[in-house]
């Protein structure tokens, strides 16, 4: 399954209870893109829906 997918996945079911939690999944977000897993429109898209997580 791609990159893409699953993150999006794990960000959408993830209940983030620290700002660290999101810190941490955007660093691997950062890796991705890095590392040629997504592309730099699915990063960005990604990273919205990070952004938009409220932490619980």
């Amino acid at each position: 399954m791609p990159t893409y997918i699953l993150a999006k996945r794990v960000i959408t079911n993830a209940n983030y209870k620290t700002q660290t939690e999101k810190d941490e999944m955007q660093f691997k977000l950062d890796a991705f893109l890095l590392n040629n897993r997504v592309t730099q429109d699915e990063y960005n898209e990604l990273t919205q829906v990070l952004l938009d997580k409220q932490i619980v």
